[in-house]
């Protein structure tokens, strides 16, 4: 038989477990785990040593485009995202301007065929003015879901009342996906706390009652409507306990970062470095997000990749706007926490490949199989590196994770049969396209 691309050699970490496999690739798909010594192809890749797994999805990412490019476009984040592992990314619609339009989804379906290096899947941002045309806007082309912001972000991205969040969880049938921090508890503590404190201070302000209380009502609403929550960067253990409850109707997500980092020490050590929404807290409930990655309550782990100028990162709180950069490091740091014995590489796969297929309807992806799309994460358990600022190839520059060493390295990012990274180096540009979903 006669390939694009074939994987010879490679311990395979498919649905039923890991296994050496040898990898056929047509068309961009997969067509086969067991091609033979006598099988040819335009292409083949020696994984002797290292581990294929399905691709990597980060399903949180705000590339800023349409935006500043002096702090991230499409390609500077799919490229930072091939770079560092991840195959498919789905991009947030806080941009200026917003995604919010028919003409502005037509617009960024058009821009990643330009500019992508990885497949992108991107979200349309709900406001009360285009809530009525939600359930159209929902099923454009390479929509991944609506995003609510129910807690401060910008402009008319928000939507803090019950009555709105009702009207959208009311227009349209897919998933909702939420950032369910309380606007009313923010605003109403906000006169406490004042410019000069710690940065330690952003979790004392949106403190685990802003971020539960904002769960409860939403999670309240979608049993209302009989529509199903995703509930984004879940940052507490009371939370967690609380949607496992409610398994019939809401998801969640967690962070890389809370999954990796907890206060006070992250702040002390990098001050506005570590300063996100919701925030990173206590090591009460890092322990409790690993408990809940283990007892698969969490569906998916992304990094909400939010990069923000460095200079305006070392503003005095609150000064410093919100947000870390991460889809470059996710996966060498999930890495870390495999060889670290925190999760298997089995349950890695389900959190970043077919967690985010599950909970987005993507038909052709998450899932190393005979069909699916040929999306691959080739990675060496053994390799020790140290991630650093000058290897960031988002403009921002800078990593909360800058000087970390990792046990465990991405190798190789292949999209669809294309051999996108290797070895550092964008080898094949501009091979990603909008993502298919169904539904």
């Amino acid at each position: 038989m006669h390939y694009d691309l074939i994987i010879r050699n490679g311990r395979c970490v498919t649905p039923w477990g890991e296994q050496d496999a040898t990898i056929g690739v047509r068309d961009g798909r997969i067509a086969t785990l067991s091609a033979t010594i006598e099988d040819e192809a335009d292409r083949e890749i020696d994984a002797k040593g290292l581990h294929v797994l399905p691709g990597m999805i980060d399903a949180h990412v705000h590339l800023r485009e349409p935006g500043n490019a002096a702090i991230e476009t499409l390609e500077t984040g799919t490229r930072a995202a091939a770079l560092g592992g991840v195959t498919t990314v789905f991009d947030m619609p806080n941009t200026n301007p917003s995604i919010v339009s028919a003409e502005m989804l037509e617009w960024k379906y058009g821009r990643i065929g330009e500019t992508a290096h990885v497949d992108v899947g991107f979200y349309v941002g709900a406001t009360r003015e285009n809530t009525p045309a939600l359930a159209a806007l929902e099923r454009a082309p390479g929509v991944c879901a609506i995003k609510v912001f129910a807690g401060s972000s910008t402009g008319d991205l928000m939507i803090e009342d019950d009555a709105g969040i009702e009207a959208v969880m009311r227009s349209g049938t897919r998933r909702v996906c939420f950032h369910s921090e309380d606007e009313y508890r923010l605003q109403e503590r906000k006169g406490q706390f004042h410019e000069g404190q710690p940065y330690e201070t952003h979790a004392v302000w949106r403190d685990v009652e802003c971020a539960f209380l904002g769960t409860r009502r939403i999670i309240s609403i979608a049993r209302k409507t009989g529509r199903p929550a995703h509930i984004l960067h879940v940052s507490t253990a009371e939370e967690l306990d609380y949607l496992a409850e409610n398994r019939d109707i809401a998801s969640a997500e967690v962070l890389v970062n809370h999954l990796t980092q907890y206060g006070p020490d992250c702040y002390e050590k990098l001050g506005g470095l570590a300063v996100m929404n919701p925030p990173l807290r206590d090591r009460t409930h890092y322990d409790a997000a690993w408990r809940a990655v283990r007892d698969g309550r969490v569906d998916v782990v992304s990094s909400d990749h939010a990069p923000h100028p460095l200079d305006a990162k070392k503003r005095a709180w609150p000064n410093c706007p919100a947000g870390l950069t991460g889809v470059q490091t996710i996966v060498p740091v999930m890495l870390d926490h495999v060889n670290a014995g925190r999760l298997s590489l089995q349950r890695l796969a389900d959190v970043m490949s077919a967690g985010p297929a599950r909970i987005y309807n993507l038909p052709n992806k998450g899932r190393m199989a005979v069909g699916f799309d040929a999306d691959f994460t080739l990675v060496d358990m053994g390799a020790r590196r140290r991630i650093t600022n000058d290897w960031i190839a988002t403009p921002a520059g800078w990593t909360p994770f800058d000087g970390t060493e990792v046990n465990g390295w991405p190798i190789a990012t292949i999209v669809r049969g294309q051999i996108v990274m290797q070895d550092d180096t964008i080898v094949t540009p501009l091979q990603g396209r909008p993502v298919r979903f169904a539904g």
